[in-house]
């Protein structure tokens, strides 16, 4: 699929006219080491998304708890639609009434390095990976090191919506930290919090940020 095609749900959703979010109409070519993204979403729901680089888009997750630097914690992870490239970048307030409403920060970001492979050992595309349901990666990050995986253990088809778990692997970037408080936490760009990046939208006259 056609990263376009890909994100055509994440633009059907949004009215560009009111939201700062990207468009996602920049094409932009494949780095040589491929991205991610966690940034704290203050939203109906206060969560955590999960975005890892792939084919040309952000293959996304949902991680209410966020991820976890300690390998007992089995973070529970819902993917949401793909979203742009551009969207690394974004940092601000949604409008309330819009799509996702809330206030966003980049709570950490870098590169990741595949680590997923078929039963032969041979790596597989990360996309192919996660359409088959298990995936795993090395984070190199400002917060976040080391491998993780994805793995699905509920489909559409079990009556529900389909679920994954974000663990981390026992390797020597794993602690005892958990995840922090997303309230008190801080932007791996701007050092800024959530009360923080809303405040300012306010003063600047306006949710967009």
């Amino acid at each position: 699929m056609s990263a376009k095609k890909a994100l055509a749900r994440y633009q059907q959703r949004r009215d560009f006219s009111k939201t700062a979010e990207p468009r996602g109409r920049a094409a932009r070519q494949p780095a040589e080491q491929p991205s991610f993204v966690v940034q704290i979403h203050d939203a109906r729901s206060m969560h955590f998304d999960f975005r890892l680089e792939a084919d040309g888009v952000l293959k996304s997750f949902a991680v209410p708890k966020g991820p976890s630097k300690d390998p007992h914690d089995k973070r529970f992870a819902t993917p949401t639609e793909d979203h742009p490239l551009e969207y690394r970048d974004f940092e601000g307030v949604i409008p309330k009434g819009e799509y996702g409403g809330g206030t966003v920060i980049v709570w950490d970001e870098g590169t990741y390095r595949n680590l997923s492979s078929g039963r032969d050992g041979r790596e597989i595309p990360l996309t192919r990976a996660l359409e088959q349901g298990h995936a795993s990666f090395s984070l190199h990050g400002r917060k976040l090191h080391g491998g993780y995986s994805l793995t699905r253990f509920r489909t559409e088809q079990d009556g529900e919506r389909e679920a994954w778990l974000l663990v981390k692997h026992t390797d020597g970037h794993a602690s005892a930290d958990g995840t922090p408080d997303p309230r008190r936490a801080r932007s791996a760009r701007t050092g800024r919090t959530l009360r923080q990046v809303a405040t300012e939208a306010v003063h600047q006259g306006g949710e967009r940020a």
